[in-house]
């Protein structure tokens, strides 16, 4: 474990389980067959967590290219997370876009179940990251 500021650890615990919030929102959007907006809470439910993470190093950024760019290069590149992960929120990301910037995009039920589905994983990932590290309890 890595020695981080007590506001970091704080700051982690808060993102994450914010993260949890726009995740279990997703959901009730989702069963409700609105899948735009389901889209973007499973969005900001990997963004979130994206941000607990970075929070131990002291790290934000008010542009979410930031966030995920600062992200892949911190724990990707260096094998903390995987490159499935990675993956998982870029699409997150693009399909978040498209949701709510595309007058034409048409979200679809299977799409929009593939991201909450992804995003679960990466929640679960961030938090067993934050287990090990010590800043949650299981």
């Amino acid at each position: 474990m890595r020695e981080v500021k007590e506001e970091s650890c704080d700051l982690a615990r808060y993102r994450i389980e914010r993260s949890e919030e726009d995740y279990n929102s997703a959901i009730l959007l989702f069963e409700n067959g609105d899948y735009r907006a389901a889209n973007n809470r499973a969005y900001y439910s990997v963004f979130h967590s994206l941000r607990a993470v970075l929070s131990l190093d002291g790290y934000d950024s008010k542009k979410h290219a930031g966030i995920i760019s600062e992200f892949r290069k911190r724990y990707v590149k260096t094998g903390i997370f995987s490159g499935e992960i990675s993956d998982f929120i870029g699409d997150a990301f693009e399909i978040r876009n498209f949701s709510d910037y595309d007058d034409m995009f048409i979200a679809r039920r299977s799409q929009t179940e593939e991201q909450i589905r992804n995003a679960r994983k990466i929640i679960d990932a961030v938090r067993g990251y934050l287990i090990k590290e010590g800043i949650i309890d299981k």
